[in-house]
């Protein structure tokens, strides 16, 4: 039953991200059936990409039975892996379209974001992307834990579909004030997405590792200030600001360094303001340069 039910999720998140392209088209005025081909270039690759990455750094688990690797309903299938495979499905629409790749990227990435928000429940079927155990009884209730054979975990899964969805949210704002300003809506899912994953990530028991180090924290983390220096230098906002920036960055940095929840958190914290102050000047920029 749990495998059915993660399977129909992902096919909601696809559906109703077919749905929101198709409009998202219409308001760029561009070819009738984008949405859809949209579709079909990004799912397959991104389930592809998603697969392989999984892969990737877990092959120990699939060296005696490698037939395995195909079983791709029974989870493994890694974010960053699937927004890869999708970016180069899109990269490829824009090819044969003749349509600018962050023209695409920014109709697809809201769509794609909430998907990932809908996605993140099949973890809850699956049982997989918890935290560790849950030891004190006072914190054994939903949102905060779940309940998997018996025992309370930190249900990180939840706590990613959340921000995420939030996420969302402010990427379709965005989305409807800059359409003829392309690359904020990619930069601030980048953004945004990598920030929360950074903390996230830390909870989970499941991670990806490469050696000490958890694979998607380090990749978020670039993700976060390579998308935040572009935000910066085209938004020309105030110095202060990248100071704040740096502080942060370094505390999240120093945080995963060493594997400590309570230090990236604070350094997250610290970044918000930051985060609020670009996204507003971001949502005026297009009036403001016309």
């Amino acid at each position: 039953m749990k495998i059915n039910l993660y399977g129909l999720l992902i096919a909601c998140a696809i559906f109703l991200a077919s749905i929101l392209l198709q409009r998202e088209g219409k308001k760029r005025s561009l070819y009738k059936d984008v949405g859809i081909d949209m579709i079909l270039y990004t799912v397959p690759f991104g389930i592809i990409g998603a697969r392989i990455y999984y892969v990737a750094f877990s092959f120990e688990q699939y060296l005696h039975q490698p037939w395995r690797i195909l079983y791709v309903w029974e989870g493994g299938l890694a974010v960053y892996g699937g927004v890869l495979g999708g970016l180069l499905g899109l990269y490829l629409l824009s090819k044969k379209k003749n349509i600018s790749l962050l023209t695409l990227t920014d109709m697809a990435l809201p769509a794609m974001l909430l998907g990932q928000a809908i996605g993140r429940w099949g973890n809850f079927f699956n049982q997989e992307a918890h935290g560790a155990l849950i030891a004190n009884p006072a914190y054994q209730f939903f949102p905060i834990g779940v309940q998997i054979n018996e025992q309370w975990y930190y249900a990180t899964f939840f706590y990613e579909s959340a921000w995420n969805l939030m996420a969302t949210f402010a990427l379709f704002m965005l989305q409807r004030k800059t359409r003829s300003t392309k690359g904020f809506v990619t930069l601030f899912y980048f953004l945004l997405y990598g920030l929360g994953r950074c903390v996230v990530e830390q909870l989970r028991t499941d991670s990806l590792m490469l050696g000490s180090l958890r694979v998607s924290q380090i990749l978020s983390l670039v993700l976060v200030i390579i998308s935040t220096y572009i935000i910066y230098r085209k938004l020309k906002v105030s110095t202060k600001s990248i100071w704040f920036t740096a502080i942060a960055i370094i505390i999240v940095f120093i945080g995963i360094l060493f594997q400590k929840f309570l230090i990236i958190f604070v350094g997250s914290v610290i970044f918000l303001p930051v985060i609020v102050t670009y996204f507003m000047k971001a949502s005026v920029y297009e009036a403001a340069n016309i």
